[in-house]
């Protein structure tokens, strides 16, 4: 029993030290994550960095300066009584003018550092904000936007935090030190040794520190992900908390993610309080009586003159500069690996690849002459089975085509790979007589508009909504209301196009917004409009109102629309129908409905039933 339980005891300490270890080697590779984004966001202020570091150089060396003339003063006129002004007044001036340009440098280099920080943050906060903007629609499908936004906000301004200690206090800190140091041996070598005892001490105090906090500091910056992650979550889902009684549930989730992160920090706070400011006054205090001890030791052989009593005030005064610097030094640290952290997750979210490149075709190659043309089309979602199985349609240049099936059937699947949000697993898209792939990024977005089922409104003015920074000329949004037919609603509003639509568009009815989202894509004169089941939500005066955009547009602009409401897509030229992935019947309204048994004819059907039904209701 007892060699039983000696294995098992084994077996955990091989566990937790094997934890450890990947601990440590996880925070490795988060540190030199962190240097290498500090390296790629600060390359281009490298200059101002240089001139910094050589400005903090020339003020240590004038700050150490003050020591070695207050020894002077005592070894060389003090203690031998040779009181001449002349001599007192140089050193106590050199003394003066040495700490106000130290001063006075230090103060010039380190707002220097200050302004490379801020731009670099800045840089690096608007790289990762366009990266993401980059990022292909997949990402977005399972990442939740409360930890993305605390990625692109807490954790930019958390590597600000990095800058500023490592530009700042850790460069300042270590230039001070090696300057004391320095001065120090130019006095006496073996007591400099004494002192320098003090650098490998640290260094185990932050090894240990390292290696006692570092997974409570990966704990405490993902827990933080976690509670933006479920406020944001709960604020947008509210109404429905409220109505289906959960918020005393989603309270208790919210509770249970913030114990976490308080138990996490005081994790953090007590190595804090053991291992840093405590350890290093300890560490002071040794050094001192080590000092005194080293110079009785000489006196006791006979080896100390008077001479050195000076020697020994200098070193007393350059303890101070040596302890202080790495007090500031392992006191920032804890914020320092915070900031580790931080900046390994920006790292890792820059380093997912981005959809597609503008640019990447050759030549400014678009949509052409607007038609479509797809290829025993083949798709699975990762690590999913296969969803579309061999699709193969085409469309006609200012063809309307209707595409409808059941809830799952493939059609939201169809649309994605259109707009090129995924790759398919096999077969082909040409858009304009030219393969998917190879059209250029900027082009294809400009030329191929959607009005997805959701309308996505800026809390911004009309005018805002429709242009989207594109610069539109006024004629032209004017003309996209009246081919949207939402003129007459936005003429009615209080300021018209200029008239302010609250956040998310709150002042306008679902209808009202989307009409606006087709406005918005009709303005930027496309070749191809998709429409994602864009009269779902709609009332019955919405969806003719859409229904009359869109046959306005016939001719003129290809138009593919999902639609779940069929009476939106009978007048289409042709309709497709898809069943579990497959494209199961196509033709035009009359002639589907002649198939006996077949599926369009069973949905038509279905929903007069439920039309019926609400009616009588």
């Amino acid at each position: 029993m007892s060699a039983t339980s000696g294995t098992d005891a084994t077996r955990r300490e091989d566990a937790a030290a094997q934890a450890a270890r990947r601990s440590l080697r996880s925070l490795d590779r988060e540190a030199r994550a962190a240097v290498a984004l500090l390296v790629e966001s600060a390359r281009p202020d490298a200059r101002v960095l240089v001139g910094a570091v050589l400005g903090l150089a020339a003020a240590a060396l004038l700050e150490a300066a003050g020591p070695i003339l207050a020894r002077m003063f005592i070894d060389d006129v003090l203690l031998p009584r040779h009181a001449e002004a002349l001599t007192i007044a140089a050193l106590l001036g050199g003394a003066l003018l040495a700490g106000s340009l130290s001063s006075v440098l230090r103060y010039i280099q380190l707002a220097r550092l200050a302004g490379l920080a801020m731009r670099s943050v800045q840089r690096l906060r608007e790289r990762v904000f366009g990266h993401v903007m980059r990022l292909p629609i997949g990402f977005f499908d399972h990442a939740a936007s409360g930890r993305l936004v605390s990625r692109v906000t807490n954790d930019t301004e958390a590597v600000k935090g990095l800058y500023v200690q490592v530009l700042f206090v850790m460069l300042d800190s270590l230039v001070i030190l090696a300057g004391s140091l320095a001065a120090m041996a130019w006095l006496d070598v073996g007591l400099m040794a004494v002192v320098a005892i003090l650098l490998p001490a640290v260094a185990i105090i932050v090894f240990a520190y390292q290696r006692f906090s570092a997974p409570a500091v990966a704990r405490t910056r993902a827990l933080r992900g976690d509670i933006n992650a479920a406020m944001a979550e709960s604020a947008a889902g509210m109404a429905v908390l409220q109505a289906s009684n959960a918020t005393g549930r989603f309270a208790a989730r919210y509770e249970e993610l913030n114990s976490a992160y308080l138990e996490s920090r005081r994790v953090e706070l007590r190595a804090n309080a053991w291992l840093l400011r405590p350890a290093l006054d300890f560490l002071a205090v040794c050094l001192l009586a080590a000092i005194v001890g080293v110079f009785g030791l000489r006196e006791f052989d006979g080896r100390l003159s008077t001479v050195e009593v000076g020697i020994l005030y200098a070193f007393i005064g350059w303890l101070s500069r040596v302890v202080e610097p790495l007090i500031q030094f392992t006191m920032q640290f804890a914020q320092l690996q915070q900031s580790v952290v931080a900046a390994s997750r920006v790292r890792s979210l820059l380093e997912l690849a981005p959809a597609r490149s503008a640019g990447q075709a050759q030549g400014d190659v678009g949509a052409g002459d607007g038609s479509i043309e797809v290829e025993s089309l083949r798709f699975a979602y990762p690590g999913g089975p296969e969803v579309l199985h061999g699709i193969d349609f085409s469309v006609a240049p200012g063809e309307f085509v209707g595409i409808v099936g059941h809830t799952g059937s493939g059609k939201s699947t169809l649309l994605a790979l259109l707009l090129r949000f995924h790759a398919p697993t096999s077969g082909r898209i040409r858009i304009g007589g030219v393969d998917l792939e190879r059209l250029d990024e900027a082009a294809f977005r400009r030329e191929v508009a959607v009005v997805p089922q959701e309308p996505f409104l800026l809390s911004g003015t009309v005018r805002e909504n429709i242009d989207m920074g594109r610069g539109l000329d006024p004629a032209r949004i004017e003309q996209a209301l009246r081919d949207a037919q939402a003129e007459g609603f936005v003429a009615a509003l209080e300021g018209g196009l200029d008239a302010p639509l609250g956040e998310a568009g709150a002042r306008l009815s679902t209808g009202q917004k989307q009409l606006l989202s087709i406005a918005r894509a009709l303005a930027g004169a496309p070749r191809i409009l998709l429409l994602d089941e864009a009269t779902a939500h709609v009332d019955s005066d919405t969806e003719r109102a859409v229904q009359r955009a869109i046959l306005g547009l016939r001719g003129r602009v290809t138009v593919v629309a999902i639609a779940h409401r069929l009476s939106t897509i009978q007048a289409a030229d042709r309709i497709l129908v898809l069943d579990h992935g497959r494209l199961a019947e196509t033709g035009v309204h009359d002639s589907l409905m002649r198939i006996e048994g077949g599926i369009y004819r069973r949905l038509v059907e279905l929903q007069r039933i439920e039309a019926r039904t609400d009616a009588s209701a």
